[in-house]
């Protein structure tokens, strides 16, 4: 099938499968005598499974270590659960961070009055340069924006 077919077929983009076959994540297909890429059934079994990583947030990195993983018939139950555990480890974390912005904001938006009055204490906290706010972290899912972006 053609990439478009196996788009169609696995939920996932065409434009992320030429990017999880330049990345290696999946192994560059066949391609026809006139240059299009070819997929099988397995390649197509393989993309949804990488689909259904990402829909559990799993990184490139963790993907690609499952599908290590999933493809390897010898391989320990305990180094995929090892996987699955940091992964929801990193979840918590993320949970509690976004717990912790919609408190403050919700601190913020009771004490603005909402009303014509130019005083505002949401864009006062925003332009305090001495607020105790944390560096944001690139997040390899989500970029430079930080893992609260994306959501």
């Amino acid at each position: 099938m053609n990439i478009g077919q196996a788009a169609s077929a696995s939920g996932v983009s065409a434009k992320m499968i030429r990017y999880y076959e330049s990345i290696g994540l999946i192994p560059k297909t066949v391609r026809t005598e006139s240059g299009y890429r070819v997929y099988s059934d397995h390649d197509v079994h393989t993309l949804r499974f990488i689909r259904r990583s990402r829909d559990l947030g799993f990184s490139v990195e963790q993907i690609a270590d499952l599908v290590s993983l999933w493809q390897d018939r010898e391989r320990a139950s305990k180094d995929v659960k090892a996987i699955a555990l940091d992964h929801v480890g990193m979840l918590e974390r993320k949970i509690r961070e976004l717990q912790e912005m919609a408190s403050t904001l919700k601190h913020l938006a009771r004490n603005c009055h909402g009303d014509a009055r130019p005083h505002c204490p949401i864009i006062e906290e925003l332009a305090n340069d001495d607020a105790a706010a944390p560096p944001v972290k690139p997040d390899a899912k989500f970029g430079a924006l930080g893992k609260a972006a994306a959501r």
